[in-house]
């Protein structure tokens, strides 16, 4: 099972993870099902967010693992809004009621906002000393916001930064992932099948993942995790709303392309021009 460190002297995570950003608008028993099975197949990094349903997505995620606490490496995130020092202790005590847990693997800045990241850290730090928070990220940050959080929290204490990536949206290989990899920062990819936008079988796209699944005995949505995570920084949290999917997307752990395969999937999907501004969802 390929893995991939969380950070600088973070653990080593299995390379798909899930996801729930929707989850919760999805029938709750399947929901939960999902989650277990994925759990059950070594998909232990669950990412959720205060934002995701108003906090209901905490709660499913909070009932799918009653019992097994330990076996989770759980994220979640603080909204911009509520980052200031006082207001991200009350969040983060907010989600963990939510998620019915006394801590967090990672807690991160859902996206850079208003209040100063002086103030945003400092409260992760005491977070942090609490036990509360046993690490902290980013997410949605370029790479001129990275730079100035680097500057104020120093060297090794960004554990990651949440991106949107997928094979039709790979803005941040040009300078954000390069980023990641120079700073010892994980970079994890959200929406890794697009948002609601997974190449269809008839495009070009579409057919090279075909012809590699076919070929190595997978699916192309397992070939489109591993070509995503083939890069050491980088972590995938599809989102997986039957037991099925999650089973699917646990089966891209095994799969490690050939050089001759990344190198179809990349004239398929081209990275494109730098964009002006950080694509996200």
């Amino acid at each position: 099972m390929r893995t991939h460190p969380f950070g600088a002297d973070g653990p080593a995570l299995r390379v798909v993870g899930q996801g729930t950003w929707y989850l919760d608008e999805a029938r709750r028993a399947d929901a939960v099902a999902a989650l277990r099975a994925g759990l059950d197949h070594g998909l232990a990094h669950i990412d959720t967010a205060e934002m995701y349903g108003d906090g209901a997505a905490e709660e499913l995620v909070g009932e799918a693992i009653a019992g097994r606490r330990d076996e989770v490496f759980l994220v979640s995130k603080v909204l911009p809004h509520n980052a200031s020092r006082r207001g991200t202790i009350a969040a983060c005590e907010r989600s963990l009621k939510r998620l019915r847990t006394d801590r967090l693997d990672a807690y991160l800045l859902h996206w850079p906002g208003d209040h100063a990241l002086e103030d945003t850290f400092a409260a992760f730090d005491e977070l942090q000393r609490a036990g509360k928070i046993l690490r902290w990220g980013v997410s949605n940050f370029d790479v001129p916001d990275l730079d100035e959080a680097l500057a104020i929290a120093g060297p090794g204490r960004i554990a990651c930064n949440q991106v949107l990536y997928h094979l039709q949206e790979r803005a941040v290989e040009h300078a954000v992932l390069p980023w990641c990899e120079r700073h010892g920062v994980a970079l994890v990819a959200y929406s890794p099948f697009g948002h609601d936008a997974f190449p269809a079988p008839d495009t070009t796209g579409g057919r090279a993942l075909a012809d590699i699944a076919t070929a190595r005995g997978a699916s192309p949505r397992q070939v489109a995790l591993a070509f995503l995570t083939r890069r050491p920084p980088v972590l995938a949290i599809p989102k997986a709303a039957r037991a099925a999917h999650a089973l699917d997307n646990a089966g891209a752990l095994a799969l490690e392309l050939s050089a001759a395969e990344i190198e179809r999937i990349d004239a398929a999907f081209p990275r494109g021009a730098k964009p002006r501004w950080l694509p996200m969802l």
